[in-house]
């Protein structure tokens, strides 16, 4: 078997041209240099795969070959072909919405989120505890000693009304409750 030099050097010069491309920071070089990529490794397959021979088709010669062509490298680079297409064509809507987001006269308008995040500060965020200090935002140590509506209250009317809620990780400390818990026959907690 014979390895056609010329193209082997082909193969080398696209490959490098194409793998330049690639590290360059435009999407369109980088486009390019993929596509490159592509058509040496296609025509890379194409070489090993060897020489001409008779069209794989039951009956069918060609010019005193000897061998039949492999079926298997020329359809490895069609499906090659069409991936390349489909990566093309996405890296092209990539291209184009970057043109579009990046363009002074945009259409495109801020989200409302990220706006609120960018102007955002400690004193606008929703979840800034009411306790921190106004100067320096640090926690305070009066801790969250407020009512509902904001007012402060004392250290003893927020242990009331800390009582008053219930929590679930509390035990029970009512005696019906507690014997209702416990298992008549063993003992156990139900």
């Amino acid at each position: 078997m014979s390895i056609n030099l010329g193209l082997l050097i082909v193969i080398g010069v696209l490959a490098a041209c194409g793998a330049y491309l690639l590290m360059e920071r435009s999407l369109i070089r980088m486009l390019f240099g993929l596509l490159l990529c592509g058509n040496a490794i296609n025509l890379l397959i194409i070489v090993v795969s060897g020489g001409m021979g008779n069209p794989p088709i039951l009956g069918r010669s060609s010019e005193n070959r000897a061998a039949d062509a492999d079926p298997l490298a020329q359809a490895m680079i069609l499906t090659a072909i069409v991936i390349t297409m489909g990566v093309a064509a996405f890296v092209l809507s990539l291209v184009y919405r970057l043109f579009v987001i990046n363009r002074d006269d945009d259409d495109l308008e801020d989200d409302t989120e990220d706006v609120k995040i960018l102007s955002g500060s400690l004193d606008t965020a929703p979840d800034r505890d009411r306790t921190d200090d106004p100067v320096t935002l640090a926690d305070t140590a009066a801790g969250d000693l407020y009512d509902d509506e904001g007012n402060p209250i004392t250290p003893e009317e927020f242990a009331a009304r800390h009582l008053e809620i219930i929590e679930t990780d509390l035990m029970p400390e009512d005696a019906d409750v507690v014997d209702e818990n416990v298992d008549d026959d063993t003992g156990a907690n139900r």
